[in-house]
């Protein structure tokens, strides 16, 4: 099982990071884009590029614990 429980957490450190970056890029974004006066489209599209990152790390960390939850 260590081969099982390094994918693990290799998969939970991929979803940590993507959390991280998808939060600084939207709050990057949504900051230059007020400094620089671009439309308000540009913002919805941050916004759902970082609420798509989010849900797809969700999925991740998701199989993740009930990856763990069966193996007890």
């Amino acid at each position: 099982m260590p081969d099982q429980t390094e994918q693990q957490r290799r998969q939970t450190r991929q979803a940590a990071i993507v959390i991280a970056v998808a939060f600084l890029g939207w709050m990057g974004v949504s900051f230059l884009g007020g400094q620089l006066g671009l439309p308000v489209r540009y913002a919805f599209l941050a916004d759902f590029a970082a609420l798509a990152a989010l849900a797809w790390a969700l999925i991740v960390l998701f199989r993740v614990w009930r990856q763990r939850q069966q193996g007890e």
